[in-house]
């Protein structure tokens, strides 16, 4: 992540290639492209083929050599005229309020992964549980490894990600950055909050907007639950899986609000 961070559009230039290129100079042109219209997807830091495909077809709008690479050209010209952009929301924005809005109303065949990331695999039994008496279709995962785990969700082409850890206090994440966050992963995290704070005793820490891989890296609204190693995911995990339960069923039934597009 250090090394991502030392990165600052026009530094290099940014291309398509294998492993792809990732840093922070990726993320400001995805923000670009964005607020100009063309959509590059999620503002991940990670040069893909949807990054690629929005700057060629900027660059053909402006009349560059539509090669998919950034180069200082480019740079110049997304400065220019990011200056004149409207102040609205990036066209990624709108897609995914628009996506979630049009989504099914119910957690019956929706696809969902629960990922163990360390200490509650009896917890994420018990939630995947639940969530399939409700008529998910659910995939459990365990390692601690979160890139992976974004990576099998997104090949099992999940509607929703729900992680699960132990740590030293109990907080809930959603997937933001400068200038961009997932609206569904930020709705999530609030009504996970909402029905998990009465079961926790009030020790749970209001959402909060993160960079973690597991929620940069996939493709779905995601949330990463972490519990303090105590009772909640021994003694409390039916109480704690009925709450998770019940928050994700309000989430399909809204999954985005007005507020937040």
């Amino acid at each position: 992540m250090l090394v991502e961070a030392s990165w600052e559009l026009g530094d290099r230039a940014l291309y398509l290639r294998s492993p792809n290129l990732r840093g922070d100079d990726v993320a400001e042109l995805q923000r670009h492209l964005g607020r100009l219209g063309f959509d590059p997807g999620r503002v991940d830091g990670i040069f893909g083929p949807g990054t690629a495909s929005a700057l060629a077809e900027f660059q053909r709008n402006v009349e560059l050599t539509a090669d998919g690479v950034c180069g200082l050209e480019s740079v110049r010209t997304l400065r220019r005229l990011g200056g004149r952009s409207s102040d609205g929301p990036a066209v990624t924005v709108v897609r995914e309020y628009e996506r979630l809005s049009h989504c099914e109303r119910t957690l019956l065949a929706r696809r969902v992964v629960v990922g163990d990331l360390g200490g509650t695999a009896s917890l994420s039994r018990t939630v995947a549980r639940v969530l399939r008496v409700a008529g998910s279709t659910v995939l459990t995962i365990d390692g601690p490894d979160g890139a992976h785990q974004a990576h099998a969700a997104n090949s099992f082409g999940a509607d929703i990600y729900l992680g699960l850890a132990t740590a030293t206090g109990s907080t809930i994440a959603f997937y933001a950055t400068t200038g961009f966050e997932s609206l569904g992963g930020h709705r999530m995290a609030d009504l996970l909050h909402e029905e998990l704070a009465p079961v926790l005793g009030g020790t749970l820490e209001r959402p909060a907007g993160m960079r973690l891989p597991v929620l940069r890296e996939t493709k779905m609204p995601a949330v990463l639950i972490e519990l303090a190693a105590s009772r909640a995911v021994t003694d409390q995990s039916p109480a704690v899986a009925g709450a998770i339960g019940r928050a994700l069923a309000l989430w399909v039934a809204a999954p985005v609000t007005l507020d937040r597009q």
